[in-house]
């Protein structure tokens, strides 16, 4: 089966993106590791020209809608994000001596050859936004997330979310760029 890239032809238009933890690891389970992904996309925004308008951070996967600026090409922001993350991610997992998921992560079937330590499925499983009526069910999809895992009650009671940053008023986590629509 093929990986799902982002299509050249719409490669800097706004998509809605899941990225998604080798196996469905739950590996994003101390504020550390939410730290690292939240300050990686961070710096995508403010240094790589990502354009993030919405985002969620699970413990084995994140949603983000985003675009890329021009010059800027999207899948290369994701492929950093994804090196960058992964380097990060590995040094805390040795760090916390999770010796368990790290051979989990070595062994995984789904590591690109010669790459035994890949944190991050390839997929990335892009859809473009192609309406506002489109952008506004992902954002419902990625604000309530959360609450459809059982972790929170209400979408703004989870702190790596953006529905903190619009229904709070609270950007102490990430920016979001000003929305498309």
């Amino acid at each position: 089966m093929p990986t799902l890239r982002i299509a050249k032809i719409n490669e800097n238009e706004p998509h809605f993106l899941t990225l998604t933890v080798i196996e469905w690891i739950n590996i994003f389970t101390k504020a550390e590791y939410f730290k690292a992904i939240a300050e990686s996309l961070e710096f995508c925004r403010k240094n790589k020209g990502l354009s993030l308008y919405e985002y969620v951070i699970m413990t084995n996967h994140l949603h983000i809608i985003g675009a890329a600026k021009e010059p800027e090409v999207l899948s290369n922001i994701i492929r950093d994000f994804k090196r960058n993350t992964t380097k990060e991610i590995l040094k805390l997992l040795e760090r916390d001596n999770r010796k368990y998921i790290l051979r989990l992560i070595k062994h995984s079937f789904q590591g690109k050859k010669g790459n035994e330590m890949q944190v991050w499925q390839r997929e990335n499983y892009p859809q473009v936004i192609v309406s506002e009526e489109f952008y506004l069910k992902q954002v419902n999809y990625i604000h309530n997330n959360p609450v459809k895992a059982g972790y929170v009650e209400k979408p703004e009671d989870w702190l790596y979310s953006s529905a903190r940053n619009h229904i709070l008023t609270d950007s102490s986590i990430i920016k979001l760029n000003d929305s498309f629509y």
